[in-house]
């Protein structure tokens, strides 16, 4: 690589969005203090400045990659990944009658979160390959080939929260590749109805899964049980007000009500303590996150590199819709992390990788 190259991308690096992903990780950190504070999970904050630190690193390094090799590799990396969710379910560490994570070195590595990013990278592949066509039905069916594999392997682990978020992956693969209204409305419809049948067979989906899928339309029917959870994140959002009560000062979070306030329900702990001001304005942080991610996009030099970084705004999107609507009772509760202010190393890993994608597309804009 030339140095007019390496200087041509250094310039190019998007430090508006690394500045305000570097917000959301402070005020990440403080809040998993705040949470943890005399609790079992006290020090958790440093931990995650740990992983913040390496997600940063992994970051510039996969920027520095021309996302092209990438697309070339992708094939490896789907098999590699295909292999590691069976070695999951073969050999992996057994956590609350579930196997996610793979022990290594004393750590715990989660390959369902690297997944996401591979598949990412290989759903863009495959679509950019397709040449802008019109999608027929056997497209279709390869693309969900491609994505159903993985989600299989890891529904069976069981861990429905990180099946769910391969979904908006296929979605903006379908929607940006192609698919036309009538192929939409078959699909949709197919959808429901299988849906409806893994409802009711009972092989799916395990009776405690369907119980916190249902148990957001009224918690109260459980209080202490599947209820449980949603009833004191209500109760925490709400006590929180519009100013809050003060970081450490949550009661319901301090109180140790709210259920792993530092990881799953980070937002209710946030919403407490600082109130509906801090939490929209969290929002709005969010929000300008992904337009910013949705320019590099549409400035992309290729159709590869604008389909990669829309994949990683579909996944965002979702995660954060799913754990806002979950903690607020208007989604049921899945496991899945708020990105950048959940506590997590296989989470906050990813989110950093997959924002060093977007970073390697938005460096090459103007590199033939």
């Amino acid at each position: 690589m030339s140095p007019m190259r390496r200087f041509l991308s250094f310039r190019d690096f998007d430090w508006v969005l690394l500045g305000m992903v570097m917000l959301l990780c402070v005020i990440s950190v403080f809040e998993i203090y705040s949470a943890t504070l005399h609790t079992k999970y006290a020090g958790f904050h440093t931990k995650q400045l740990f992983w913040i630190a390496g997600g940063l690193v992994a970051m510039f390094l996969l920027a520095r990659i021309d996302y092209h090799r990438l697309l070339d590799w992708v094939p490896w990396a789907y098999g590699i990944c295909l292999v590691s969710l069976v070695a999951v379910k073969l050999v992996g560490k057994k956590v609350l009658g579930a196997r996610r994570w793979i022990s290594i070195g004393g750590m715990h590595f989660q390959p369902s979160e690297w997944v996401k990013l591979v598949l990412i990278i290989a759903v863009a592949r495959y679509f950019a390959n397709l040449g802008g066509r019109s999608l027929t039905w056997q497209d279709i069916f390869k693309a969900f080939a491609l994505v159903g594999a993985p989600m299989a392997l890891v529904l069976i682990q069981p861990d429905l929260g990180t099946t769910l978020t391969y979904t908006p992956i296929l979605i903006a693969g379908l929607f940006l590749g192609g698919i036309n209204l009538r192929q939409s409305l078959i699909l949709i419809t197919a959808a429901i109805v299988l849906v409806a049948g893994a409802w009711s067979s009972g092989k799916v989906l395990k009776p405690y899964q369907k119980a916190r899928l249902t148990s957001f339309i009224n918690p109260d029917n459980d209080p202490k049980g599947s209820g449980y959870q949603i009833r004191q994140s209500l109760i925490a959002v709400g006590s929180g007000g519009v100013w809050g009560k003060g970081a450490e000062k949550g009661t319901q979070t301090q109180g140790d009500f709210l259920p792993i306030p530092h990881a799953d329900f980070i937002f209710a702990a946030f919403g407490e303590e600082h109130g509906f001001v801090g939490a929209i304005l969290v929002l709005l942080l969010y929000f300008s996150i992904l337009m910013r991610l949705i320019q590099n996009a549409q400035t992309a030099a290729d159709l590869p590199g604008s389909l990669i970084i829309m994949g990683v705004v579909a996944v965002l999107t979702f995660q954060i819709a799913v754990n806002v609507g979950m903690v607020i009772g208007f989604m049921p509760v899945t496991g899945i992390p708020l990105p950048l202010m959940s506590y997590g190393g296989s989470s906050v890993l990813f989110t950093f990788l997959a924002l060093g994608v977007a970073m390697n597309v938005r460096m090459r804009r103007f590199v033939n």
